[in-house]
């Protein structure tokens, strides 16, 4: 499930954001799976500005509330991670 091995450091704003924005489509996956982070967000993770540094993701979703907070409180006791919650919105 959630690991931190030690080739991956996790990274942690310095204070609490909320960030909207939209999906975009790709042509190429055929679906609407790209994100741009906006400038508020940047603003809080700068490592993401370093051109020559790698950077990857994990997402984790539960089927039912349970297995979340079980998941979130694995986090908490861990002391390794600060997740961000995401959430995923059909607009009208």
């Amino acid at each position: 499930m959630i690991e931190t091995p030690q080739n991956r450091q996790p990274l942690s704003p310095r204070k609490i954001i909320n960030v909207k924005g939209r999906m975009h489509y790709s042509e190429s996956n055929q679906a609407w799976n790209i994100i741009k982070f906006k400038s508020e967000f940047l603003n809080e993770f700068r490592q993401l500005k370093e051109k020559r540094s790698k950077f990857s993701y994990e997402m984790v979703f539960s089927r039912t509330e349970g297995e979340m907070i079980e998941t979130m409180k694995k986090i908490i006791k861990d002391r390794t991670l600060m997740p961000v919650l995401m959430f995923l919105y059909k607009d009208n």
